[in-house]
């Protein structure tokens, strides 16, 4: 098993490209589902979790084709990537494949739409929390769906002629149903109105590509989505969206370790309330022609207190690395986290390299200290594993962080990125 060596101090200057999103990829693979023609993705990152993905949706009749790398492509290690599913050679989605990755389960919305029918495995995965699938039940019965469970499946059936749209709101915001019900809505019968929907750039991404392929979809990014089904879809290509969270993720690095970074192929507005909370901590933040430059000079880390919310709140998904920046303030902060339950996992963690944290519900107070130290550590979940990282950079001496296949479920060439400007990062295959 694979760990990250990493020894603090030094400060990061350069150039960071930031991969397209994993957050936006998954569901678009996904659409996929929708036509027998062919979607051709850019911009697609090289992830385990959408390796997986391509695997899973194989298992349904999609073909994949991936382009090979073209000359002068220099740092960008993007792919575009065709999925064709002309017939859907299986409808059910195993256990063995959606206990593997949550997103899978996604499947159940093109299935539905598209087959009619379909058996998906309830999911498994990253261990934040329940996550219920509730939601997405109860969004594909308004659409006319009966869905049973039976023996830790899903068996989910459209009425005769198809899915029908309806008004649907969802009694709290979640980004996976919503994909889902989108997906699922495109092919209905009538309109669709999705109620209480995630506002996420992800699923406005979703939205483009979607009805880049034929659907009638309005007012992705507002909290009411309205989608008039069609009797099909076609092809198209579409450029997956930057990683908010990856950018957020090296702002934050660069905010602790000090240094001056431009992150390059992404966009400040899709993450303005971090930037905002980053800015208050003390980094300098301005926008270029393709990305964003951060800088902290010598002053020091302010503390600042955040609660997680959905989008456009701060993400959950930066609530660790935001944490860990928090161990060097000069006071007191407070991070509340209000979208999963037990992501504070990596407090154990942070408190090895000296951290003073102490939980009382969903919050936790952080107390800034003048030093961190290095140590081994272990990475619980895809987020923390990478507060380790950013602990670690402006951590004294030496810190190795195991279990890092979390990482690369969600971070491409972490390490080789941060090397390039100047850190101390490697890693150990044993």
């Amino acid at each position: 098993m694979d760990r990250i060596r990493i020894v603090g101090g030094n400060e990061l200057n350069g150039i960071i490209p930031i991969s397209g999103a994993k957050n936006a990829a998954l569901p678009l693979m996904i659409a996929s589902l929708l036509t027998s023609d062919t979607l051709t993705l850019e911009n697609v990152p090289h992830l385990a979790d959408v390796e997986l993905l391509m695997r899973i949706l194989g298992n349904h009749g999609v073909d994949v084709a991936v382009n090979g790398r073209r000359e002068r492509q220099e740092d960008s290690y993007s792919r575009t990537i065709h999925f064709t599913c002309r017939t859907i050679v299986d409808t059910t989605a195993s256990y063995e494949l959606v206990s593997k990755m949550r997103a899978s389960f996604w499947v159940i919305g093109p299935l539905l739409a598209r087959e009619g029918h379909c058996r998906v495995s309830l999911p498994g995965g990253c261990a934040i929390g329940t996550r219920p699938v509730d939601l997405f039940i109860e969004g594909l019965t308004a659409l006319g769906a009966t869905m049973e469970i039976d023996a830790g499946y899903i068996n989910a059936k459209a009425p005769a002629g198809g899915l029908i749209g309806a008004r649907y709101t969802f009694p709290k915001v979640s980004v996976g149903a919503t994909h889902v019900m989108m997906m699922a809505a495109t092919l209905a019968r009538g309109t669709t109105v999705i109620g209480n929907a995630a506002r996420e750039p992800e699923v406005v991404d979703l939205a483009n590509c979607l009805n880049a392929m034929g659907a009638k979809i309005t007012g992705a990014g507002t909290a009411t989505i309205t989608i008039e089904g069609v009797t099909s879809l076609s092809g198209a290509r579409h450029r997956v969206l930057p990683d908010r969270i990856e950018t957020g993720t090296y702002a934050m690095a660069v905010a602790m370790a000090g240094g001056d970074v431009v992150l390059e192929n992404t966009d400040v507005a899709l993450l303005e309330t971090a930037v905002e909370t980053l800015r208050r901590a003390g980094a300098e933040i301005s926008s270029t022609n393709n990305g964003m430059r951060i800088k902290r000079n010598g002053a020091g880390i302010r503390p600042v207190d955040i609660v997680t919310d959905p989008f456009p709140g701060f993400p959950t998904d930066l609530q660790a690395q935001f944490m860990a920046l928090m161990t060097r303030s000069s006071g007191v902060s407070h991070v509340t986290e209000t979208i999963f339950e037990n992501r504070f996992m990596h407090v154990q963690e942070l408190a090895r390299l000296g951290a003073r944290i102490s939980l009382s519900g969903q919050t936790a107070k952080i107390e800034g200290v003048q030093r961190l130290r290095g140590a081994p550590v272990m990475a619980t979940d895809l987020r923390a594993s990478v507060s380790l990282v950013i602990a670690g950079l402006a951590a004294e001496g030496e810190t190795t962080v195991s279990r890092v296949y979390h990482l690369d479920r969600g971070f491409e060439r972490l390490e080789e990125k941060l090397t390039r400007c100047g850190a101390i990062v490697e890693r150990i295959s044993e």
